[in-house]
């Protein structure tokens, strides 16, 4: 009988040790320690993939009606059209409003990395406590990235594949309000970009909060210093792929896809500012100018600038990374 009891307390202890590894317990804690943000996140996929998902089903078949009933999709836009129309109207505003929740992520999730994630637990004193219960800072700090980061891709790679989704069924709809597949939010939204700028956030906001060690002044700086990088990466878009060029005499090409830059040709070939001489004549032999050129992208050069620039802005949030754990080594040596 004693023999029994002993096996089975031994049992029960090995039961009771075997699921509780550490990274699992500070898998645990982090998501009870961050549940509002848990809960905030699965609501804001809940509105926008639902958004997304009207857009696609009844909000498009009701504009794409009236859209015809108006006149607005017989090769061109008819005298009688008029997209002033309640379904075409909510069909802009839920897809518009979409796309702009969407590019707000990122921007969110440097914020709250900054603050609730890291500053505000160092700021209360936690991470000692923490450290002290046999968790190391390496891996307190690598649980701290890799929940959320899971969770973030997850949740962006879906709302990415509704937006394009979206945005490839309707296009002549977008096109109607004069929205182009190159425009910030959208541009964002329909690829990779979306998730590879969310973990950029989430290192830059991280790495902010361990430089700063307090709650209100990491979120400032996490969105400051995000902001920069964006507008860093952004500024280089348009040179990531080689660009296609469109030359005309009378006047300059027209306007297609990204452009990226125009000027005047002179008869050596050579490009110059458009002297503005309109349809002069006099004006543009004085200035030896023979035509105009056009460089842009078209959309065929979507998915080479995407991946482009994701793999610059995952390099980015990469060095962000091991610049926090350099510096929590540095701090807690």
């Amino acid at each position: 009988m004693s023999t029994v009891s002993a096996e089975a307390t031994t049992a029960g202890a090995t039961t009771a040790e075997a699921p509780s590894t550490p990274f699992r317990g500070l898998v645990r804690t982090v998501l009870r320690l961050h549940r509002s943000a848990l809960w905030f996140w699965v609501l804001f996929l809940a509105v926008a993939a639902g958004a997304l998902l009207w857009a696609y089903g009844p909000g498009s078949d009701a504009a794409w009606q009236e859209y015809r009933t108006a006149g607005c999709a017989q090769g061109g836009l008819s005298p009688g059209c008029n997209t002033r129309v309640p379904a075409y109207q909510w069909f802009f505003t839920v897809t518009d409003t979409a796309s702009e929740l969407l590019y707000s992520v990122p921007l969110l999730t440097a914020a709250w990395a900054g603050s609730a994630l890291i500053g505000r637990e160092i700021e209360n004193g936690t991470t000692a406590v923490v450290w002290t219960q046999s968790v190391s800072p390496a891996r307190w700090l690598a649980a701290k990235l890799a929940v959320p980061a899971a969770l973030l891709v997850a949740g962006t790679a879906v709302l990415s594949l509704l937006h394009r989704t979206v945005w490839s069924a309707d296009r002549e709809l977008w096109d109607s309000m004069g929205l182009e597949w190159h425009e910030g939010s959208i541009y964002t939204a329909n690829g990779t970009l979306l998730t590879a700028y969310t973990l950029l956030g989430l290192a830059v906001g991280v790495l902010a909060g361990l430089i700063v060690r307090s709650a209100l002044p990491a979120l400032a700086g996490a969105a400051i210093g995000f902001a920069v990088l964006l507008n860093v990466i952004d500024s280089l878009r348009t040179h990531l792929w080689p660009v296609e060029t469109l030359t005309r005499e009378d006047g300059y090409p027209d306007y297609i896809g990204m452009v990226v830059g125009d000027g005047a040709l002179t008869s050596t070939g050579a490009r110059v500012s458009d002297p503005i001489c309109v349809d002069d004549a006099a004006c543009l032999a004085r200035h030896d100018v023979v035509g105009f050129y056009r460089d842009y992208h078209p959309s065929s050069h979507f998915w080479p600038l995407q991946l482009m620039e994701t793999g610059i802005v995952l390099a980015v949030a990469a060095v962000a990374v091991a610049a926090a754990f350099a510096l929590l080594r540095r701090r807690t040596a």
